[in-house]
């Protein structure tokens, strides 16, 4: 079994914004609370695109008429799958769960070495010294 970090990510839609940086913040807290506080462990933070035309990379953030669409990258560890795939399946599993109705796609899925941190625990004895 193996260990990986899947980045999956997400279009959220936020309403009644004035500005891209607003629309950003807004749906960061709004995703975060959607996940908090069963799966704090998952980092979120706003996407990026390339622009077509020069390739230079920007937020990942449209606005028109008060509404945003942002795109937010979803990154969680994923312990002992059996594959990239299984991986992703449970990452998107968990994480869709808490956001329902919201799509969801797979950038990312890396392996990477080390496991849960296990906390040791002490024996009875050395409480009572």
């Amino acid at each position: 079994m193996t260990n990986y970090i899947v980045t999956l990510e997400a279009a959220w839609l936020v309403k009644s914004v004035d500005s891209v940086e607003d629309a950003m913040n807004i749906a960061i807290s709004e995703v975060g609370k959607k996940l908090n506080p069963d799966l704090n462990f998952v980092e979120i933070e706003v996407g990026s695109t390339n622009c077509p035309a020069c390739g230079e990379a920007f937020d990942s953030v449209f606005m028109a008429a008060g509404y945003a669409l942002v795109g937010i990258l979803l990154e969680m560890k994923v312990y002992d799958a059996e594959s990239e795939e299984h991986a992703a399946r449970i990452a998107k599993s968990t994480i869709g769960k808490a956001l329902k109705d919201t799509p969801l796609d797979v950038v990312d899925v890396e392996e990477f070495e080390g496991g849960k941190e296990k906390k040791e625990k002490k024996k009875r004895s050395e409480f009572d010294e």
